[in-house]
């Protein structure tokens, strides 16, 4: 998962959702996206699993301008934010649980 700095940081009027209290894992998905589906089970489980964390899934498709804004080229695209919605990680593809998790790590730092 690479670091993404100088992005204004995102909050529920951007997400659609709220932060987590300590991290959100956000993740681009689009309708016919078939990795899109592990990678949401992949992310909700990780999020229930660590406390003050929140997955939030946001429809690329449904959200053009914040795809651009971010820079979103496809999906699945996940973003780690910290407690503040600061982008900490960016990974493209089917995320590993494990790199997930070391996400997260930063992010609560």
């Amino acid at each position: 998962m690479d670091g993404q700095h100088g992005v204004r940081a995102l909050g529920a009027a951007e997400l659609g959702a709220g932060l987590g209290e300590r991290a959100t894992l956000v993740h681009f998905s689009s309708a016919f996206c078939r990795p899109c589906v592990a990678t949401r089970r992949t992310l909700a489980e990780v999020a229930d699993m660590v406390d003050g964390v929140r997955h939030v899934e946001v429809d690329a498709e449904r959200n053009l301008a914040l795809v651009r804004e971010l820079e979103v080229r496809s999906t699945p695209t996940v973003l780690v934010l910290d407690a503040r919605g600061r982008i900490v990680r960016r990974a493209v593809g089917l995320p590993r649980r494990v790199d997930v998790i070391a996400a997260i790590g930063e992010a609560v730092r």
